[in-house]
């Protein structure tokens, strides 16, 4: 691959403002549009183009498939043990209200910890995707594009 200095200065200024975004979208889910779903499109995102940008050996040393192999699983469990926490407080699986004192608190924090649950999944789950496909291409040329 090809050392392409714009590319790499560019990708290194605008990775870290990606990321900060993808945390406003997560964390900002519950007062508006946004949540886990998009912030982990949006974290992954910023991966994949540090994977377009650096290689994929690179990401793959940065972001190794044991993380991965963590990080799905992690985030399901999240958000049911979310669930599972609202029927031992004595309400219904899901449940938020049982959650804190009051049952606001409990939809707030209930439904930050699930969307937590839901980025972490979808991030790992786009990254994964990603490093399958994008070892399907070693043989394909830097000059060929």
């Amino acid at each position: 691959m090809r050392h392409h200095l714009i590319l790499r200065v560019v990708s290194k200024l605008l990775i870290p403002f990606i990321l900060l975004y993808a945390l406003y979208v997560q964390f900002h889910g519950d007062y508006g549009p946004g949540g886990g779903f998009q912030a982990g499109v949006i974290f992954a995102a910023a991966f994949i183009l540090y994977a377009l940008i650096y290689g994929v050996e690179t990401a793959r040393k940065a972001f190794p498939a044991s993380w991965l192999a963590i990080l799905v699983p992690l985030g399901l469990l999240i958000y049911a043990a979310t669930g599972i926490a609202s029927l031992l407080l004595g309400g219904t699986y899901l449940d938020y209200d049982v959650l804190a004192s009051t049952p606001t608190g409990g939809q707030h924090l209930g439904i930050l910890v699930v969307e937590f649950g839901v980025g972490v999944t979808v991030t790992a789950v786009m990254i994964a995707v990603f490093f399958a496909y994008a070892g399907r291409t070693d043989d394909i040329q830097d000059d060929d594009w």
